[in-house]
């Protein structure tokens, strides 16, 4: 390559690029035999393979051409005019249209000598076009977003791998013939899409939702649902029936309710599962797939988000050789992470560890996992029966639903297991009323509940472009923060926003309430006190509330003050 080299003679571009610093001669004429043998401009190949500074190139390229740069940072995307431009011309030419002004179009491109990208659009458009000359990494970065904003239907969907993903049913056994099949590859293509984006965008559901004149598909990520497509809704029959295919469920059943589970085989080595739900509504069969990450459960406990003391008190509870640990919150608020993280400490090979859930969400092997299936007559209960016949030391129960699950739990707690479970009550003096309220004895709470666990997701802010904010002391007061917390002088930060994040927000953190059941509360259980008094008394010996935890955030410049009063509010 070198001999080959001394025989370009480097002009326009390159040379001024040489000139400027931003490259040695030698790697200039590699680089522009290399972009010319590739048919790509030069600029893109030396932003593409990291042999230069893409801002510095944009500069260098301005100057040697006596024109401006504008900086696509401070563009906003809303004036970007929709369908003018044919996608495969800005694909091909990396070249996007920015606005449009009578009959003239005006297109940002990162290689002013690119003239047969302003031709081709030309012909194209029927327009006068006029180039702008921007920085090749964030021209490409806002193709990528324009191109993803305006693909509201399926697209050409060419990636290559959508068509082959393997995908299989929860329910082995149940193998009934499916005979509607959908074997439309554009279904089936975006579908996989649309499961793929999700997986890569770190959602944690995906919904689609028929309506009567539209549909949409919407993902949840860090707890904030954002709409990403709206496909006919003339697809959404094959759509629905296409992800009950994939489910193993009944394609020929609307009326009611469906469960089922996907394994989607992204390689030979990482499969994702999804728990998916179907319910019919008025205009057709509303889906969600839960996205279930094995990985979560081994992040380890100081990744949750506890403080230190709330982390010693959860610990030292599962040393216990018996008791109940119980943790509480709302869908999607951590709950089983937090449970599988305690019984990932407790997963030795000394310990035999039984679950029942509905349906088991993370994979732990040395944990015999049990799915409750009342189909077939196996309950939280009955599973639980079957447990302390199979001499557990741990038992985990998914949730604690009824009376008779609550009772059984309970007596094992008290004969020497150790048992936790899950109850959606808002904290933890509620869970205790609500177990009494159930119909279970006070004594039997009193003398079983060892630790209560009260848990909500916070937006974690984004480390590289949180700004601080000035909010005045007696708002602060308001607020719920303690004179000597203001005292200290620490700073409140808020949200701003970056390419690197959502709305400012990147990851979530966890917010909690962890309360021991002392002798104190456990009299108050006794005497069959009301929340209200049972949390006062959690107060007084030194518990937090989930307010209290999530102002400490605050403090920490984990989350935002708006974040901490999305999610807990006195």
């Amino acid at each position: 390559m070198a001999s080959s080299n001394r025989n370009v003679t480097l002009t326009g571009l390159a040379r001024r690029f040489v000139e400027d610093g931003l490259l040695d001669e030698d790697v200039a004429k590699d680089a522009f035999l290399q972009a010319s043998k590739n048919r790509i401009p030069l600029i893109t190949y030396l932003t593409q393979n990291d042999l230069a500074d893409s801002r510095r190139l944009a500069f260098s390229a301005a100057m040697e051409f006596g024109v401006s740069v504008l900086d696509l940072d401070a563009f906003a995307p809303e004036m970007l005019p929709e369908k003018t431009v044919d996608e495969k011309l800005i694909r091909k030419h990396n070249a996007l249209p920015l606005y449009k002004r009578g009959n003239r179009l005006f297109v940002a491109i990162s290689d002013p000598t690119n003239l047969q990208a302003l031709d081709e659009i030309k012909f194209n458009t029927g327009l006068s076009t006029d180039s702008i000359l921007v920085d090749d990494a964030k021209l490409r970065t806002a193709i990528d977003k324009y191109l993803e904003s305006h693909d509201s239907t399926m697209g050409d969907l060419e990636d290559a791998d959508l068509e082959g993903v393997e995908t299989e049913g929860g329910d082995q056994e149940d193998e009934k013939a499916v005979t509607a099949e959908v074997d439309d590859a554009p279904i089936v293509k975006y579908v996989n899409k649309m499961l793929l984006d999700a997986i890569r965008g770190g959602a944690s559901d995906v919904h689609f939702e028929p309506y009567e004149k539209s549909y949409r598909v919407r993902y949840r990520t860090d707890g904030i649902l954002k709409e990403i497509s709206r496909p006919s809704i003339k697809l959404a029959p094959k759509i629905s029936a296409r992800v009950k295919i994939m489910a193993q469920l009944d394609i020929s059943e609307r009326r009611v309710p469906q469960d089922g589970r996907i394994k989607m085989k992204l390689s030979k080595t990482k499969a994702i599962d999804f728990r998916v739900n179907t319910l019919p509504t008025l205009w057709g069969e509303k889906i969600v797939l839960r996205i279930l990450d094995p990985s979560q459960a081994k992040l380890g406990i100081d990744v949750l988000g506890y403080e230190e003391d709330q982390k010693q008190l959860y610990l030292d509870a599962l040393e216990q050789p018996q008791g109940m640990i119980l943790v509480t919150g709302p869908t999607g608020s951590g709950k089983t992470v937090s449970l599988y993280t305690g019984l990932n400490i407790l997963n030795t090979t000394e310990r035999n560890i039984s679950t029942a859930e509905d349906p088991a969400e993370i994979n732990l092997e040395g944990i015999n996992q049990v799915n409750v299936n009342n189909k077939v007559g196996l309950g939280f209960a009955e599973a639980l029966r079957a447990f302390l016949r199979q001499d557990p030391d741990v038992i985990m129960v998914g949730e604690i639903r009824d009376l008779e699950t609550a009772n059984i739990a309970i007596k094992a707690a008290q004969t020497g297991h150790l048992v936790l479970s899950t109850l959606h009550t808002n904290s933890a003096a509620e869970t205790l009323t609500r177990m009494m309220n159930m119909g279970v004895p006070a004594f039997n709470i009193a003398t079983s509940v060892s630790l209560i666990i009260a848990q909500r997701l916070g937006r974690r802010l984004c480390n590289g472009c949180k700004q601080p904010a000035d909010i005045p002391a007696d708002v602060l007061l308001q607020e719920g923060f303690t004179q000597e917390q203001i005292d200290t002088g620490f700073t409140l930060y808020r949200p701003k926003g970056c390419d690197k994040c959502n709305g400012g927000y990147k990851g979530r953190v966890g917010i909690y309430e962890v309360v021991k059941i002392t002798d104190e509360l456990a009299n108050m259980i006794m005497e069959e006190a009301s929340s209200i008094k049972i949390a006062k008394q959690a107060q007084a010996e030194g518990f937090r509330t989930l307010r209290q935890s999530a102002l400490l955030k605050v403090i920490q410049g984990v989350t935002s003050l708006e974040e901490a009063n999305r999610v807990t509010k006195d």
